[in-house]
């Protein structure tokens, strides 16, 4: 089964993707760990990506296609995959379309956990992580004893400075002005499956599940 997942940064596609690549025995494969995996084998791509990544530079789409084409075309990947991270826009996906035609494959289905934005910056600016032991916390839903104090250890407690409420705006207002043009693209096709990312984790994973199986 060939998989896409796309949800916003907060939507919990994380911990559902544990579960998806452990239900059905395919592999979870995202673009960062695509890129870490060419730049580590010292392939001719992961060279290029390398150079773009070290200057602090977007690494342009040929390269990011080919990455992805060579982890598609992996022994592990052959019996089905879950991608994730991509594509992120049409040019993309028509790109990864082309990719997985010569292969004689194509997408299944693509997965999108829809959440609602006050939720989504709730779950975000929220986040709290210990400086000692990396712990990670939330004051809504995971809140330690002492505030401000990892259970795990007593250190003290942060909030990334990325997950303030003007930058989670801003990352999901990216997200949402990139993605949704794909979502289109994606349901013309017959292919989107909107999941309710607002349930609990369990209901969730088990609504996925049922519907990847064909029992609703």
């Amino acid at each position: 089964m060939n998989l896409l997942f796309m949800g916003p940064p907060g939507a919990g596609k994380g911990t559902q993707a544990e579960y998806i690549v452990k239900e059905f025995g395919i592999p979870h494969i995202s673009t960062g760990d695509a890129f870490r995996l060419a730049m580590s084998q010292g392939t001719a791509l992961g060279v290029k990506a390398k150079e773009y990544v070290d200057q602090g530079l977007l690494v342009p789409d040929e390269i990011t296609i080919g990455i992805v084409k060579e982890r598609l075309q992996q022994e592990d990947a052959q019996q089905g995959f879950l991608l994730d991270g991509f594509p992120r826009t049409i040019s993309q996906a028509e790109a990864l379309d082309e990719i997985l035609n010569d292969m004689g494959k194509r997408i299944h289905h693509v997965i999108n956990l829809s959440v609602d934005r006050k939720l989504l910056l709730d779950r975000l600016t929220g986040r709290r992580i210990c400086k000692s032991c990396g712990a990670t916390f939330h004051v809504l839903f995971n809140p330690t004893k002492q505030e401000g104090v990892c259970d795990k250890c007593g250190g003290e407690l942060y909030q990334r400075s990325d997950d303030t409420a003007e930058k989670v705006g801003t990352r999901l207002d990216e997200y949402m002005n990139k993605t949704a043009p794909l979502l289109e693209y994606y349901e013309k096709q017959g292919l989107l499956m909107q999941v309710n990312g607002e349930q609990e984790i369990d209901a969730v994973q088990q609504e996925i599940s049922t519907r990847l199986r064909g029992q609703a």
